[in-house]
Formats: C-alpha cells, structure tokens, sequence
C-alpha cells in the first residue's frame, strides 16, 4: 500500500497528514482522534479511493504556535479545506466521525465546492437537544474536574454523560498509572481547548440543506448515547433519515472490517 507522510504549514500550526491509494478522494476526519485511528480504515479504503488522514491541529504530530489556542469548528474546517486543496485530488467526500464529524459539517457550510459528499458521523451536537443547558453544565462540570487535576473523575463523568457503559474497572487501567506523554497531552488539549468550543457548536441548518450529499450517521450499538441522540435531532432538524453503520461511537475503529463495506457503498453511490 503506498502511502505519503507529509505536513503543511496553516495558520497557527503545521498539520502532520497522510495520503494513501488512488482514486476518488476521501478524507476520514476525526476530532480529537488523530491520522493512526483511522490507519485501518484508510487501508481497506485505499485500494480504491486516495485517502486523506490527518492528526487535527493541537493533537500528536500536528504542532500549534500557540498550545493555548482554542481549536474550533470553524478553525478546522479551514485547515481541511487546506489540506484539500494541497493535496487537489478533486472533490472529496469528508466523513467525520465525532467531533471530526462537527469538523465536517462546518467544512460543508464554508466550503460546499469541495465537496462530492459529506457523512457526519455521530456529532456531538448538544445545542439541538431541548435539555442543552443541563447537557452544557455537564460538560463544563467534568472539564473542570479535569482540569482540576481528576483525570478518571472527568473520564467518568464523561462516560456517564455520554451514556456509554464500561467494565468495572476499565477507567483506572485505560487512564491511571502510566502513561504515553503524547497521549496525556492530546487528552489535555482536548478537556482545555476542543471539547467545549465542539459541543457548543450549532450548526446553519439552511447552510446545510444545500450541502452536496449530506448523511448522517448513527452506529447500530449507539441506541441511547448522546451521540445517537444529538444525530437523531441533526436528521429531524434536516429531514434526513439517518444511516446505521456497524458497532458504536468508535465502530470505524473497532472494527474496519465491519465498517469499511457500509461507508464504500455511500462512497460509490456519490
């Protein structure tokens, strides 16, 4: 599998990026999850599309001029529309997934002429959800325990947030003890200066109506999230049914195998 390691110089920061394959270009866009969680994905990809991955501005290899600048929407949406014209492979579709999906949907509003098509895969976007204030508190309660040096605590209030499940236990082994500087200093970054500006996002419906073939979609195991709701409410305020697609909130990364065939097919249909 070919593949180029690469890096561009934006405003603000210098983006680490990979292109792999050939063909009609996909860019698989995460937030704050980097170019290595959608490695597996991009290679299945890649045997018939160019692939596009990236770590976002602030994470891993993608250095800011400022560690203390916000990383916004609007702010990411530009440095993928840089990167798409770098890399000028023609139009692209763009699946997000997460706060990579906030990050596509604000590419979709400020930049429509890249684009063949758009997946936004589970945003977080609690402004459409009627209980957002309780859901806003939320997140500015457990990222303030973060910040107040409680890193489990905040995992926990995350997860209990976000309706998602885990084994007794798995908090203290995935986040106590030890650990890679990198990812602590993605996970700082992401609790200081991403998860709040991404949350409170609300997008241009209107805008959006005219987007070139948006999806929304959903993971079959999400029913209940918040994510599964926050979409739910993007496909009712847009009149679009969303789409399932296999395992959970991270499915794509889970298991590609399952994932890739689903996202092919809405690739081939653009």
């Amino acid at each position: 599998m070919n593949k180029t390691v690469s890096t561009l110089a934006v405003p603000g920061a210098r983006l680490h990026f990979e292109v792999r394959g050939q063909g009609p270009l996909v860019a698989l866009v995460g937030a704050p999850m980097d170019a290595d969680s959608f490695a597996a994905l991009a290679d299945l990809l890649a045997t018939d599309h160019t692939v596009l991955t990236t770590d976002p501005r602030g994470v891993g290899r993608s250095p800011l001029d400022d560690p203390a600048q916000d990383s916004t929407p609007e702010l990411r949406a530009d440095d993928l529309s840089r990167l798409l014209t770098h890399v000028d492979a023609g139009p692209a579709t763009v699946f997000g997934s997460s706060g990579g999906a906030v990050t596509a949907l604000a590419h979709a509003q400020s930049h429509p002429e890249q684009l063949r098509a758009v997946i936004a895969h589970e945003p977080p976007l609690l402004d459409l959800l009627e209980d957002r204030d309780q859901q806003h508190a939320k997140t500015d309660d457990l990222i303030a325990t973060y910040l107040g040096g409680d890193a489990i605590g905040a995992w926990a209030k995350f997860m209990a947030q976000a309706g998602i499940a885990l084994p007794e236990g798995a908090l203290e082994m995935m986040f106590g003890g030890e650990r890679d500087p990198r990812h602590v200093a993605d996970e700082r970054h992401w609790f200081a200066h991403e998860l709040q500006g991404t949350t409170r996002w609300r997008p241009d419906l209107d805008r959006l109506r005219s987007a070139p073939g948006l999806v929304i979609g959903i993971g079959e195991e999400s029913a209940g999230q918040l994510c599964d709701r926050t979409s739910r409410a993007l496909g009712l305020a847009l009149g679009l049914d969303p789409v399932p697609f296999p395992g959970d909130h991270t499915g794509f990364a889970d298991d590609p195998d399952r994932f890739a065939p689903g996202l092919r097919a809405l690739l081939t249909r653009t």
